[in-house]
């Protein structure tokens, strides 16, 4: 009896630590959510520092809580409102100039590119910009070469040696382990199944992405020998030969300006700033600023200009802040075509593609957006397969010159493990009432008929494709073929081909959607917003995360990166149209 008293004792107790918890939740929920964002003093002589050592989005995306709107959540850590803080700055007396400390940019080519070009844009008021760094990857020397003075620490590392990609390949490991991927693919470049046929990378898609990464490396020396006032041909020479490997190198070779503790860097800021080294440097962190900057901006236009994101992999689903469903970003584009405020709408597209049913129910909402109001596109770092399935039916198409586009073509995997059956003993047996009444068995190879069957799938969702974007380009069908089979071009390279109109970033595209539609004062309204239900998300309190962390740490990053890519693909129903986006540029 006193057993059940004190089990009883101890479930009460849970549950009352449970209310006080939920409780206490709620009033730091209230607590922050009645406070002010604007809370920020800058300062005198103050130095807007970019650290941008977290993942960059191009959206940080809105959230709201239906019943608890005090948690709802609009944070401005995504890659433009960065890149309007940097902007703000540039007008703002207080800051003085630009910090790059240190960073390990955890943001893709694009988006380097596109705060890159804020930070260029920074330096035309006449306010400085200095980098300082103990070790630059090739990325962060591409960001950090906008600046004025660049420093490196006397034992630090500087990585300017090109740009490389690398894949794996299962073909010996399927047959050895008896699980392997059956494939069916349409488009000689389509290279992201590639992995399950092949034991080495065939010349079609070393010719594609041999293209693209000299793409990329190419504007990254452009804009490098621009800023550094070093040739092309020499940078290639740094390269090739990693004159860069020691600080007293990368001095000699021109890529950086001082060798120095950051101390030394320090001191240097305040003599510029004419602050005595005995007070301390005023500092905001450009996260901080870019929520005060945010507060900022004016209200005042009546017209509107929309900005739908859609970042992440393509899932059949309503989507969330890390991948894209038709059922936020359908729902997005009704708002914005019903409202007479919104006069042109700006759908930013940052995806790898995926699952063919919802890109073909994207393009279907942009049909009919486009009949009330014009829809410009505007391309990140991949928009590739579905990701250009959604953008090809658009009024105009702007991309970077880095962006990964085209990839059009379309694929089918489903996993199968009879190797691995047979080897443990197991045997599947079926009963059927029809010939085809088992579509697909994980334990029978595929037959001739299934086969035939998933073929004809892919072929008519490949013509739907190559259809959808021969009206979008206004090409004719046989023309989209000879740049599709699944290639993937650069941006540069897409304008030339015409599945891009025209160079530029966000900026351009929101500037082209206003001259279009005659506005000259317009506010931003981005979408999509996500709603959340709190009650479901607390079900999983403390566990999901702890549980992401502590497999963190026993994998490793590197592995527990494959295990995420490996879920992924278990999500993945459906007919895809997917660019090989675990390619990863070095």
């Amino acid at each position: 009896m006193n057993f059940i008293k004190r089990v009883f004792s101890t479930v009460i107790g849970i549950f009352v630590f449970l209310f006080i918890c939920f409780g206490f939740l709620i009033l730091i929920g209230m607590l922050v959510g009645s406070s002010s964002d604007d809370t920020l003093t800058v300062r005198k002589n103050s130095i807007l520092e970019l650290k941008l050592d977290f993942p960059i989005k191009d959206y940080a995306a809105q959230t709201t809580f239906k019943d608890y709107p005090f948690l709802d959540e609009n944070e401005k850590n995504g890659l433009f409102d960065l890149i309007y803080a940097i902007d703000y700055a540039s007008t703002d007396e207080n800051i003085k100039g630009v910090s790059i400390d240190n960073n390990f940019v955890m943001a893709g080519m694009s988006q380097t590119k596109a705060l890159r070009d804020a930070l260029l844009k920074f330096k035309e008021s006449g306010k400085f910009i200095v980098s300082y760094g103990d070790v630059y990857s090739q990325k962060d020397y591409y960001l950090n070469s906008v600046a004025d003075t660049l420093y490196i620490n006397p034992v630090g590392i500087l990585e300017f040696k090109g740009l490389s990609t690398e894949r794996l390949y299962f073909k010996d490991f399927q047959e050895k382990s008896g699980i392997k991927m059956e494939v069916v693919r349409l488009g000689k470049y389509k290279s992201a199944v590639e992995p399950y046929l092949e034991n080495e990378m065939s010349e079609n898609n070393r010719e594609q992405i041999s293209a693209y990464l000299n793409g990329i490396w190419s504007e990254v020396k452009k804009e490098v020998s621009v800023s550094r006032n070093i040739s092309t041909e020499q940078l290639n020479t740094i390269a090739d030969n990693l004159l860069s490997r020691t600080p007293q190198l990368a001095l000699s070779s021109g890529l950086i300006d001082k060798i120095g503790y950051h101390d030394e860097y320090i001191k240097g800021i305040k003599r510029a700033l004419g602050v005595s080294n005995k007070k301390e440097l005023n500092t905001i962190l450009i996260e901080d600023y870019a929520l005060y900057a945010s507060n900022k901006k004016p209200y005042t236009a009546k017209d509107k200009i929309a900005v739908i994101y859609t970042e992440g992999q393509i899932f059949y689903g309503e989507g969330d802040e890390t991948s894209v469903g038709q059922g936020a970003v359908n729902r997005s584009l009704e708002k914005a075509r019903n409202d007479d405020k919104i006069k042109a709408i700006v759908l930013r597209v940052n995806s790898p593609g995926g699952s063919a049913l919802a890109s073909e129910l994207i393009w279907r909402e942009i049909e009919l957006t486009k009949k009330v109001k014009p829809i410009i596109v505007s391309m990140g770092d991949v928009a590739a397969s579905g990701g250009y399935y959604i953008a090809c039916n658009a009024n105009r198409i702007f991309a970077e010159p880095t962006t990964i586009t085209g990839s059009i073509g379309v694929f089918g995997t489903l996993p199968n493990v009879k190797g691995l059956a047979d080897k443990w003993g197991i045997n599947a047996e079926q009963v059927v009432t029809n010939k085809n009444a088992v579509a697909y068995s994980l334990f029978e190879p595929m037959n001739d008929n299934q086969r035939n069957f998933i073929k004809e799938s892919i072929a008519s969702v490949y013509n739907l494709f190559t259809n959808r974007v021969a009206q979008g380009r206004n090409m004719t069908q046989e023309a989209v073929h000879d740049i599709a089979q699944g290639r993937v071009w650069t941006g540069a390279d897409a304008v030339n081909n015409g599945l891009v109109d025209q160079l530029g970033g966000l900026d351009a595209a929101l500037a082209y959607a206003a001259e279009l539609t005659e506005v000259e004062e317009y506010r931003i309204i981005q979408y999509p917003v996500f709603d959340k239900n709190l009650k479901a998300m607390l079900k999983g309190f403390g566990l999901v995360q702890s549980k992401e962390a502590l497999m963190k740490e026993e994998l490793g990053a590197e592995n527990y990166k494959i295990l995420q890519e490996i879920k992924t693909m278990t999500k993945q129903k459906g007919i895809q149209l997917m660019f090989p986006f675990a390619t990863e540029i070095k």
